[in-house]
């Protein structure tokens, strides 16, 4: 489906959504919240999809939302709007949060405001050396969102938090990557092949024994151990009963590269 400001290509079972606002450095304008969450669903629920990739255009990742657009709202009184749009941000982060395939952020510029709670609501990141990380809701008055106050301080000790949220000031990708923020660190001109290997590796992982994984490290965050422990047993199970975990054992035994189905 045709999008205004997003691209989206799938290539051997690997989707990439781009944000294609390249001139505003990305900037989240009009229904470019809808259409992500709508492309992220899409991808989310085919099974011939085992990764998705999300990047942005030209020389930036996300600078956050159009601020022309929220100065009309304002002027217009138009809070109505405004949730509409916030709601469609957590559609967002919810989609990429609940799908069972793995959520790439290849961020090849600013990160800024609602793009960088964009990266960090993705299960990996990796950055181009001149990436920029910014909490830029302060400067303008606002208030994180995208789930920032959910990752940041779950990413970073609490008072980094307070200081990327209280300052606003940007970091670099080698503060990001020392923060953990980010997992991979790569040059520029390097970020497009990195990116695609990382996919690559992804794509040829079990597909079960990954989404399992990612369910169990984000029901985690609020479980105690003996729920952890449960789970950890049914979908271990899962793995057991399934083609892929016999197509595993077997490889290893036989000395040779597993083929994963997702069966």
């Amino acid at each position: 489906m045709p999008y205004d400001n997003i691209d989206v290509t799938e290539d051997s079972g690997i989707v990439t959504i781009t944000l294609n606002r390249p001139d505003k450095l990305n900037a989240l304008v009009g229904h470019m919240r809808r259409d992500l969450a709508e492309a992220l669903e899409h991808a989310g629920s085919e099974r011939t999809v085992r990764v998705v990739v999300i990047t942005g255009a030209g020389g930036g990742f996300c600078a956050g939302g159009d601020l022309e657009r929220a100065a009309e709202l304002m002027d217009q009184g138009n809070g109505e709007e405004f949730s509409r749009l916030l709601g469609a941000a957590r559609r967002v982060v919810t989609a990429i949060r609940h799908m069972t395939k793995p959520v790439v952020a290849s961020i090849n510029g600013v990160a800024a405001g609602a793009g960088c709670n964009l990266a960090l609501a993705c299960d990996l990141r990796i950055a181009a050396a001149g990436a920029t990380f910014t909490q830029s809701f302060v400067k303008v008055g606002f208030h994180p969102d995208w789930g920032g106050t959910y990752f940041l301080p779950r990413l970073v000790t609490h008072n980094k938090a307070c200081e990327m949220f209280f300052l606003g000031d940007a970091i670099d990708a080698a503060e990001a990557l020392r923060l953990g923020l980010v997992n991979w660190v790569v040059p520029d001109s390097e970020l497009e092949e990195a990116t695609r290997k990382l996919a690559e590796r992804l794509r040829d992982a079990p597909p079960i024994s990954v989404a399992a994984a990612k369910q169990a490290i984000y029901l985690s965050g609020s479980e105690d151990l003996e729920t952890m422990l449960r789970y950890e047993v049914e979908a271990q199970m899962r793995c057991f009963e399934s083609r892929d975990g016999k197509e595993g054992v077997r490889a290893f035994l036989e000395k040779r590269d597993p083929r994963f189905t997702g069966h």
